[in-house]
């Protein structure tokens, strides 16, 4: 345990806060937290403002009440992610055989729910997913240049430059490249 006249450490003021952010996702009061814990609602309270570093056992109880590993936990109060990611640091690749290119602008990170990616499809380019990585999954796809033809839920979109498709996905989807040039556009990707 650390002295409350300390300044936290940066870790257990991330896992701080998120403790509180999943007690706040399921409306719970620390009172109620506390029952289903085991925990007393003043460590909880002491745990959440960062004023103490909580103990492995405390972890344990938490994890068990939030339905996740302690690894979990964990990695999702990992460093903070750089707040400026340069061109050169953005990882890209390339399917050649279905002329498609993703480059991560703003990669994912446990810490954060969002991320941005560019895709460049080439003229004639047709790739189908047949499901979401995660059900319920937030896309926004904003065409940049060209057109895209865009396919969720048995419902084909047609976009041009500068239109924004908003969609939660949950079923398969499909991007293709009709038109006689490259499409190029940006997708925010959020999770549920």
């Amino acid at each position: 345990m650390r002295d409350t006249d300390d300044a936290p450490d940066p870790v257990d003021a991330r896992l701080a806060a998120r403790l509180a952010e999943l007690r706040a996702e399921r409306g719970w009061s620390l009172g109620e937290l506390a029952e289903r814990s085991g925990v007393s609602r003043s460590t909880l309270s002491r745990a959440e403002r960062a004023e103490t570093s909580p103990t492995a056992s405390l972890l344990n109880r938490l994890c068990a009440v939030y339905g996740r590993t302690m690894s979990r936990l964990l990695s999702e109060v990992e460093a903070e992610p750089a707040l400026l990611v340069r061109a050169a640091e953005q990882p890209r690749w390339e399917d050649r055989s279905a002329g498609f290119v993703r480059r991560s602008v703003s990669p994912p990170h446990a810490g954060l729910r969002g991320e941005l990616v560019e895709g460049r499809l080439a003229a004639g380019a047709d790739i189908a997913y047949d499901r979401p990585p995660v059900p319920g999954l937030e896309q926004h796809v904003w065409v940049l240049e060209g057109a895209l033809e865009v396919t969720a839920q048995d419902v084909e979109h047609h976009l041009g430059t500068g239109d924004c498709l908003r969609m939660r996905v949950w079923g398969a989807t499909r991007f293709r490249c009709a038109g006689p040039e490259g499409a190029r556009y940006a997708l925010a990707v959020v999770l549920p």
